[in-house]
């Protein structure tokens, strides 16, 4: 005969049943708090994965490279392009100008290993075997966006991709000529404006890829200049380091002044409104000021200040031809 358990007993039993089903509550909550800690970190990273792979880019870059197609389609329509040419145009600079910073990061690791150890691929964020994807994707994205532009269009893309390719590969050390290949990269999305909306390359294109072209190629001589203790190190054949720095600053002022000489082509033969006129005053004024600064003074920090100058006077350029073609 089994004896009555007791008061205490019955209470102790309890007790335990409680204490049990509390630890296993516990264990499940825990395993919950595991899970949700995981899938938390997981999105964390997933986050920092995609921030690592935009700023491969440089968005910044890309995204003035593709507004300045758009600028292009503007001065040559002379108005608003329908959306198709605005968004094809935009896309083409955009994913080339991408994919070319991308494999500029691919072969500078070594360099940013040491000066920026931050970057998407010497920190480990990226891959090089991943980042050499993410370079093609983005050209062949860049290549296909120019079918709807017109029949020069994906060829132009094509050979700007394999210029930009040259540059990042051999162009970096090429001297005078890396300059060129820097300054035809930076100049085409006017071709590609051109091409989107006239589907040709006429005297209009023409005028405009030429001061682009002019002026990028000046400041990257005057850049040699400010770079000419560190180019030396490297093996740079510079215009500065080759032929010495008064003589590069005398090509980079007659390259300012060449594209000076061209500004008033668009407003003689009427291609562009009066706000090109008035704002393209300013520009040549700009760049005049700027050659005789460089031409007076080689040393770093004069050459430092022209070359951001440089860049002021040719967003004040764009901005001539935004509103120039805006006008006309």
């Amino acid at each position: 005969m089994t004896p009555e358990r007791s008061l205490s007993d019955v209470i102790g039993g309890d007790h335990n049943s409680v204490v049990c089903a509390d630890e296993a509550a516990g264990t499940v909550n825990g395993r919950e708090a595991d899970i949700t800690n995981m899938i938390n970190a997981r999105k964390i990273k997933n986050s920092d994965k995609i921030k690592s792979y935009f700023k491969l880019i440089r968005p910044v870059n890309a995204l003035m490279m593709g507004f300045a197609v758009v600028v292009g389609e503007v001065a040559m329509l002379g108005g608003v392009p329908d959306a198709i040419k605005i968004l094809s145009g935009f896309l083409v600079s955009f994913f080339l100008t991408s994919a070319a910073m991308v494999v500029n990061d691919i072969v500078d690791i070594d360099i940013d290993r040491i000066n920026t150890p931050e970057r998407p691929i010497p920190s480990g964020s990226v891959s090089i075997k991943s980042a050499k994807l993410y370079a093609a994707i983005l050209a062949i994205a860049g290549i296909m966006s120019a079918f709807p532009l017109s029949a020069y269009g994906v060829p132009l893309a094509v050979i700007t991709f394999l210029i930009s390719l040259a540059y990042n590969m051999r162009g970096k050390k090429a001297g005078f000529v890396g300059n060129v290949m820097v300054a035809y990269c930076v100049a085409v999305p006017f071709l590609f404006g051109g091409l989107a909306v006239a589907e040709t390359i006429d005297i209009k294109i023409s005028v405009f890829f030429l001061l682009a072209f002019l002026a990028t190629t000046g400041r990257e001589v005057v850049k040699g200049i400010a770079d000419m203790e560190g180019d030396r190190i490297k093996g740079i054949a510079t215009l500065a380091l080759s032929c010495g720095p008064k003589k590069a600053a005398l090509v980079a002022a007659a390259l300012y002044l060449g594209a000076v000489a061209l500004t008033p082509i668009p407003a003689i033969f009427g291609i562009l409104g009066i706000w090109y006129s008035i704002l393209v005053t300013f520009v040549d004024i700009g760049f005049v000021y700027s050659s005789t600064i460089i031409l007076r003074r080689q040393d770093k920090k004069t050459a430092l200040r022209v070359k951001k100058e440089t860049m002021i006077w040719m967003l004040l350029a764009l901005l001539a031809f935004l509103f120039g073609g805006l006008s006309s």
